[in-house]
């Protein structure tokens, strides 16, 4: 642990303080939006958005290297597709909630097969696997400043709407009797994810963007009792599994996105096992 310690003040070592920076700033997106999608139990929306961002990312890396579309960036291929995808699960999710399930898992797989079949046909070699598990180690000052503002719009977005959120959160029917137009707030949640994802899964990878958005909000709902607290907490947990992660990842030479992602899901699941065994059974 040291090491890592005297990696981070080491002047030749920038990417390591990149990372960690990285992973503080990523932790208070993963807290607010994290925290949301766990309590309306979209997680599975979020996964298919995020898959279905590969094919955004493969559209763009073919188009730019066979001179169709020149200098065509990924990331803007990528929320191309995940704000059509956002789109089509919100209304299929609002108007036929029958086919929902149908609808995101379709999604999912026909997103990331689409990026698979044109990455495989631009030229050079392209490895889908570097989109799917990321490189936090590959974070630039210019990265870090759009972590930045995101965070602080998530951030004023949570606290200017959150009687809002809350309420069309925990009671949909309350909330529209009162006035809340709860389908625009859904809408509105499904957008500013599929933004962050993109942002996120450029950086970390899909598989830890699905992670992160669902362990620590899930280890914060183990003692927090309302939304708020819930984000709080939830952003703490982040923070403490992308630095660890990231340091555990150091000292054993080891993937840093993979690292964390398990610290993640052991200091998940342990607490969910001893309550589990703990719990008497009923008469």
């Amino acid at each position: 642990m040291t090491g890592f310690l005297s990696a981070l003040i080491n002047p030749d070592f920038p990417f390591i303080r990149n990372a960690l920076f990285a992973g503080l700033l990523s932790s208070v997106l993963f807290g607010c939006i994290g925290s949301l999608v766990t309590v309306r139990r979209i997680a599975s929306l979020a996964g298919a958005i995020s898959h279905a961002v590969l094919g955004g990312i493969g559209m763009a890396l073919f188009f730019s290297a066979s001179r169709i579309i020149p200098n065509f960036p990924p990331i803007a291929g990528a929320l191309i597709f995940a704000f059509l995808s956002a789109f089509i699960i919100g209304v299929v999710s609002l108007k036929a909630k029958q086919r929902e399930d149908t609808v995101i898992n379709a999604i999912w797989a026909i997103g990331m097969s689409v990026g698979v079949l044109f990455m495989a046909k631009t030229p050079g070699y392209t490895d889908p696997s570097a989109y799917l598990f990321g490189n936090i180690l590959l974070i630039t000052n210019r990265d870090l400043l759009l972590l930045g503002i995101l965070d602080v719009l998530a951030v004023f977005l949570s606290w200017k709407f959150y009687p809002q959120i809350e309420a069309s959160a925990f009671d949909g029917e309350f909330a529209m009797v009162r006035g809340v137009r709860t389908d625009i707030v859904f809408l509105a949640i499904l957008v500013f994810t599929a933004a962050a994802i993109v942002l996120l899964q450029t950086f970390v990878g899909i598989v830890m963007v699905i992670a992160m958005l669902t362990l620590p909000a899930g280890t914060a709902g183990y003692f927090a009792r309302n939304l708020g607290k819930m984000m709080f907490w939830s952003s703490l947990f982040s923070a403490f599994f992308s630095t660890g992660g990231l340091a555990l990842s150091w000292v054993f030479d080891t993937p840093s996105g993979a690292m964390v992602v398990i610290l993640a899901g052991v200091v998940f699941l342990v607490p969910g096992g001893i309550r589990m065994l703990g719990k008497k059974p009923r008469a």
